[in-house]
C-alpha cells in the first residue's frame, strides 16, 4: 500500500480539525458549510470551507480514507502543487453543480407558488426564518415541496466532490486497477468502476431517491460536478500531455 504523501496528510489533518472543532462549536456548520446563494446565511467563503465539513463520523471516515487511497497515488505522480490544484477545483466545481441544480428547483418552486396566489416577498421572507407555509405543502404534493424547501434551507458538507474528481483522475491514470466496495466485494476495473458509480449517482440524483427508498439526504449533484470537473481537467491534460508534469 502506497505511503500517504504530504499534500494528502496536511488535507486530512485540516479536515479532522474542522470535523472536531464542529462538535465543541456546533454553530460552526452553519457558518462553514455551503448554503444556497440566495440564502441570508450563504457567505463567499462556504464553496471553499464545505469541503472540510462533514456530517457525521462515518462521513469523514470514508471520504478521508478515499483521499487517501486515491489522493496519494495521484500525488505521487503529479507533485503537491497540481494535486491541491486538481483537489480544490473539483471541490469548486461541485459547489458550483450543486447550487445550479437548487436555483432550478427552487425557482421552478417558487414560480409556481407564485402563480397559485402566493407573494414572492412573503415567501422568501417564511424561508429566510427557516420556515414555511403548510399551505405550499398542499398545492405542491410532497415531493416537490421536499425538493423546493430543501434546496434553499439544507446546507452541503463535506469533500465527496472532490473525491469523485479524484476516483475520475484515477481512472484514467490506471484504468485497469481493480477497485471493490464493501458491499460489492468482486473487484472491477477502474475504468468500468468510476463510470458506473457515477451512472448510480445520477440516476439517484434525478429520481431523489436513496438506494433503500426514501430521500436519501446526499447531494448526488455535488458529487457529479466534482467527476464532471475532474473529467474536463483531465481531458485537457491528457490532450496537452499535461499530466506528464509535475509541479514541485
Amino acid at each position: 500500500m502506497m505511503n500517504m504523501t504530504e499534500t494528502v496528510k496536511q488535507l486530512i489533518i485540516i479536515n479532522v480539525i474542522f470535523f472536531v472543532g464542529a462538535q465543541f462549536v456546533p454553530a460552526a456548520q452553519d457558518f462553514l458549510a455551503l448554503f444556497y446563494f440566495e440564502n441570508p446565511s450563504f457567505k463567499v467563503w462556504q464553496p471553499i470551507t464545505h469541503m472540510f465539513m462533514h456530517g457525521g463520523l462515518m462521513h469523514i471516515l470514508f471520504n478521508m480514507f478515499a483521499l487517501y487511497s486515491f489522493g496519494s497515488a495521484l500525488e505521487h505522480f503529479w507533485g503537491g502543487k497540481k494535486f491541491l490544484f486538481f483537489y480544490i477545483s473539483c471541490g469548486l466545481g461541485s459547489a458550483l453543480l450543486h447550487t445550479a441544480v437548487n436555483y432550478f428547483s427552487f425557482h421552478d418552486g417558487l414560480n409556481f407558488l407564485m402563480e397559485n396566489g402566493f407573494q414572492k416577498e412573503e415567501i422568501i421572507k417564511i424561508l429566510a426564518e427557516g420556515k414555511f407555509d403548510t399551505r405550499w405543502q398542499e398545492i405542491m404534493g410532497n415531493t416537490n415541496f421536499t425538493s423546493f424547501l430543501q434546496s434553499y434551507i439544507v446546507p452541503v458538507v463535506g469533500a465527496s466532490g472532490a473525491i469523485y474528481g479524484l476516483l475520475v483522475a484515477f481512472a484514467f491514470m490506471f484504468p485497469n486497477a481493480e477497485l471493490a466496495l464493501m458491499f460489492i466485494p468482486v473487484p472491477i476495473k477502474a475504468k468500468y468502476f468510476v463510470p458506473g458509480l457515477l451512472l448510480v449517482d445520477l440516476f439517484l440524483g434525478v429520481s431523489g431517491k436513496s438506494i433503500f427508498g426514501g430521500s436519501s439526504g446526499i447531494a448526488h449533484f455535488a458529487h457529479i460536478g466534482g467527476a464532471l470537473v475532474g473529467f474536463i481537467m483531465m481531458s485537457y491534460w491528457k490532450k496537452n500531455q499535461f499530466n506528464d508534469n509535475r509541479w514541485n
